[in-house]
């Protein structure tokens, strides 16, 4: 039970390291090998973009979870806790249905490419992997978008305060 406690809780940062970590290391390799020896290979060029490809659809999952993402919320400061979480519950709602039209034509793209078997230019591995960037970001979403549904209908059914995640600026 601990373990699963520490997945709901970090997962996504754990994920966002290694990406993160994949994406500086092999960049830093690169550049010297460009400046010192002159030359490059296009395998550390396709690891950085898929890096980074990975780092923003979890970061996205990441921003769902923690609220962090990008909203307009003056007018929900004068509101009283119950109209907020209808508001959040609204706006996740929305966001829950954009989510799985866009796991479903993801998923179909990821279909695509292993019915085809194409493969990455450099690493010449199926390109599946790094499409599947895709429908796993949008899927970690759907999960915590469920998981914000449950918080938000307590705070609705007790009349407490809707969690509304860290502010950037106050």
């Amino acid at each position: 039970m601990n373990i699963l406690r520490q997945l709901d809780r970090n997962a996504e940062r754990w994920l966002l390291l290694v990406f993160y970590v994949m994406l500086v290391v092999t960049m830093a390799v690169e550049v010297l090998r460009r400046e010192l020896f002159s030359y490059s290979s296009i395998w550390g060029e396709e690891i950085v973009r898929y890096s980074f490809i990975y780092l923003a659809w979890v970061g996205a999952a990441a921003a769902v979870k923690e609220r962090a993402h990008i909203r307009i919320d003056v007018l929900l400061h004068y509101l009283g806790p119950r109209p907020k979480a209808v508001f959040y519950i609204f706006g996740d709602l929305v966001m829950f249905v954009v989510a799985l039209v866009a796991l479903y034509w993801s998923f179909e793209t990821v279909l695509v490419s292993a019915k085809y078997g194409s493969v990455t230019d450099g690493l010449r591995i199926s390109k599946v992997w790094f499409l599947a960037a895709v429908p796993v970001g949008f899927t970690l979403m759907i999960f915590r978008l469920v998981q914000s549904f449950l918080r938000d209908f307590r705070s609705l059914r007790d009349g407490t305060p809707v969690y509304e995640g860290d502010k950037l600026f106050d």
